[in-house]
């Protein structure tokens, strides 16, 4: 009877101490170089775990939208187990909060002028007050890294907590070589860029900050890289540039852009690419695929985007087939998913440049094998849901595109009040869109309809469009 007891105490204290252990917070350092310039003081964010004590986060100033940019706030930690978050609003009264993206369903309680929420998992969250997305909080709760890289490792280029910027090489580009793996620790501020060029077996990884960059990662010519886990704050162009990549995984970034051409991750002529878990909020496209651009050849191919965040200020959240090989007869962009998706907002007063989800086909391209599945958009101040058309682009375009075949939007619901219809349009017999397939769709909770004026305005040359 003794031993029985002593072994079930010794259960008991071992699986307390895993409990303990478990239950891990992570606040990193913040340069001086960026406390006061790079500062907002709009809210004031803490953080703590159970039976602990509230500890300050840095409220970072984030630039959006590109049409009047404005100052929002971020905050960024990682933590294990859970945590309880408490935000307070330092200037005017809290009448009104919203936690978005609202598929997580983030319970809070308001008393006075903080908020209070609590955490038991990673998340990318926008906390709204009184309605107001321009000067926004932004919170990400990012998991814990394990296996971080030992700094006197060969192949380890390692960032250290502090400020960090390219001394005497033009541009602010730091070249990653074949092989290497760059380390951004949570503290880590880096004013300059990444390039990797004709390099293989590359990876950018830790949750540093990319700071004010022309480009964020710019990859040409390469394969089999990996990025996962920075924040990027206000390149001045894109945030991932990728040319004539094949292997590409994108997880767990952030990004923050308010420039023309401050696109989320734009990717040319790019196959067998994998992203995941991202947060965009860019005033440019958050991501768009082409074929052919520039210096860069080949179609693209094997494209999964999933389980991220999507705000596009200006443009579209996603985009795809407006540039290709109009002489060589055209690229493929084909076989692309995006599933499980939350889009914040899409705002665009060009008909050309709408969609949260768009296809402009130009370019000789065909677009094919595309799928729209379980994605959620909360808000379109201005544009439209889907548009998928064969076009000429008299801006952009060497020669109308081919067609467009085999589209599916399955399980999407749209729930931001009114929105203009969408469009699907081919260019003539020979170019039209073909294939397009709707199953479960709601806008506002009422099923969509091809019959439907409001829903949707049907172009012609098209063939085979159908709700199930």
């Amino acid at each position: 009877m003794n031993l029985f007891r002593f072994l079930q105490g010794l259960i008991i204290v071992l699986f307390f101490e895993g409990a303990v252990s478990s239950q891990k917070l992570m606040i990193y350092s913040v340069p001086n170089q960026i406390k006061y310039s790079g500062h907002n003081d709009d809210f004031t964010v803490q953080v703590k775990q159970n039976g602990g004590v509230w500890r300050d986060l840095f409220e970072y100033n984030v630039k959006v939208d590109l049409d009047n940019p404005q100052d929002a706030s971020m905050v960024t930690f990682d933590f294990e187990g859970s945590v309880e978050v408490r935000v307070k609003k330092n200037n005017g009264k809290v009448r009104e909060v919203k936690i978005r993206p609202s598929s997580l369903g983030i319970k809070h309680e308001v008393i006075g002028n903080d908020i209070f929420f609590r955490l038991d998992k990673p998340v990318k969250l926008s906390i709204e007050i009184n309605g107001d997305r321009l000067h926004n909080l932004h919170l990400f709760a990012n998991p814990v890294l394990k296996d971080i890289p030992q700094q006197n490792d060969p192949n380890i280029i390692y960032f250290g907590p502090g400020y960090h910027k390219p001394g005497d090489q033009p541009g602010n580009v730091y070249h990653i070589p074949s092989g290497k793996t760059v380390y951004l620790d949570g503290g880590a501020v880096v004013n300059g860029k990444f390039l990797i060029d004709r390099a293989k077996d590359v990876k950018i990884m830790g949750h540093g900050i990319v700071w004010h960059p022309e480009r964020g990662v710019e990859i040409r010519y390469s394969e089999n890289v990996y990025i996962d886990g920075p924040v990027f704050i206000n390149p001045s162009h894109y945030t991932v540039y990728g040319g004539q990549v094949d292997g590409l995984t994108i997880e767990n970034i952030k990004s923050f852009s308010c420039r023309g051409w401050s696109d989320g991750i734009d990717l040319m002529s790019c196959s067998n690419v994998n992203i995941n878990d991202v947060f965009l909020r860019n005033s440019d496209d958050c991501i768009a695929l082409y074929g052919h651009r520039w210096q860069f050849y080949g179609s693209a191919r094997n494209i999964v985007v999933k389980n991220s965040v999507l705000w596009a200020d200006v443009a579209h959240p996603t985009n795809m087939g407006l540039h290709g090989n109009a002489k060589a007869g055209g690229d493929s962009i084909e076989n692309v998913t995006f599933t499980n998706l939350d889009i914040l907002e899409h705002d665009e007063d060009d008909p050309n440049y709408q969609g949260c989800f768009a296809i402009s086909n130009t370019d000789n391209n065909l677009v094919r094998n595309i799928t729209y599945r379980n994605i959620r958009i909360e808000g379109i101040q201005e544009g439209q849901l889907f548009n998928f058309r064969t076009l000429y682009n008299e801006k952009y375009s060497g020669a109308p595109g081919r067609n467009v075949e085999g589209v599916l939007l399955e399980n999407i619901s749209y729930t931001g009040g009114f929105v203009n219809p969408s469009t699907i349009g081919g260019y003539s017999n020979e170019r039209k869109v073909d294939g397009v397939r709707f199953k479960n769709v709601t806008i506002n909770g009422e099923p969509f309809s091809l019959d439907s004026r409001d829903h949707v305005h049907l172009k012609e040359f098209i063939s085979d469009i159908k709700v199930k």
